[in-house]
């Protein structure tokens, strides 16, 4: 049960009014706690709610995610969102930060401590690596023209996309206890309640923009991303969920590309472990977070 909440404030990045959250205890270390996509900020209330004694936790929204603004032309790309994220720490003048990252938080936030290696202290990543084996033989059969191609075609049908609606909350709240069945009542009615907001004709939809469902064509080749993971100079600790859809980096060797990295994996969790095993999932960090 969440008993107080975060004070909410933005910041500026590439013209883009991005939100934020700040659970208070500023002279504590930072520790920036950033979610996955189609997620928001306050997916982490529970996490912050525990940690907020000891950190002084700060949990942005994406661009086009919870109250942050959607980018004008579309633009998710990841090396915008690394800016984004540059941005908030620069923003909020920490030299250095503790980082937890889930899914493609992960991604953004292992980009980050790759790039920066000199602003990251500690970072969790929560299942947020990129190029799968699934992603590199996708990658092997087809060249940059053709991968082109299917994003214009992508793009396209995702601006004929309208946001979808539901006559209820509840209904809302149905689709959420659907989309992870390891959720309790009570997290699934917060993280809709949160993640949704009120059109003009009282139906409901998701914060999230659309567009988020036709990424461009990726940035870089796998061999330059191992070679950001190789560049990460601080501790990693990769937590994964038994049962997820997201193959295990020990078995496909992404973690042999980490200097300093160790696994947990989570039996009975999915892709959302820290709301499937909390207790677990915050010993492990707190014990790993621990100087």
């Amino acid at each position: 049960m969440i008993t107080s909440g975060p004070t909410s404030h933005s910041f500026i990045s590439q013209r883009l009014r991005l939100h934020y959250v700040d659970w208070g205890n500023p002279d504590a270390p930072p520790l920036i706690l950033q979610h996955g996509g189609r997620d928001h900020c306050r997916s982490w209330d529970w996490v912050a709610q525990r940690l907020r004694h000891d950190w002084h936790v700060i949990a942005p929204d994406l661009r086009g995610h919870g109250d942050s603004a959607w980018s004008p032309d579309g633009d998710y790309r990841m090396t915008s969102c690394v800016y984004d994220f540059a941005q908030l720490v620069q923003t909020l003048g920490y030299p250095k930060v503790t980082i937890i990252g889930h899914s493609m938080g992960g991604m953004i936030t292992s980009r980050y401590a790759g790039i920066f290696p000199e602003k990251v202290d500690r970072l969790v990543n929560i299942e947020g690596l990129d190029f799968g084996p699934k992603e590199v033989d996708q990658l092997a059969g087809h060249g940059h023209a053709e991968r082109v191609r299917r994003w214009v075609a992508n793009r396209r049908e995702a601006a004929g996309r309208q946001p979808r609606r539901y006559a209820t909350l509840e209904q809302a709240f149905e689709r959420m206890k659907e989309a992870n069945t390891y959720l309790s009542d009570d997290q699934a009615r917060h993280l809709t309640i949160h993640g949704t907001s009120r059109n003009e004709d009282g139906t409901w939809s998701w914060k999230y923009d659309n567009y988020l469902f036709s990424p461009p064509p990726q940035e870089l080749p796998p061999e330059e991303i191992f070679e950001v993971w190789q560049a990460i100079t601080c501790p990693v600790l990769l937590q994964w969920g038994a049962n997820s859809w997201a193959s295990s980096p020990a078995e496909d060797g992404r973690m042999a590309h980490f200097a300093d990295a160790r696994l947990i994996t989570y039996e009975n969790a999915g892709h959302w472990l820290h709301h499937d095993r909390l207790d677990d999932f915050l010993a492990d960090v707190t014990a790993f977070l621990r100087p």
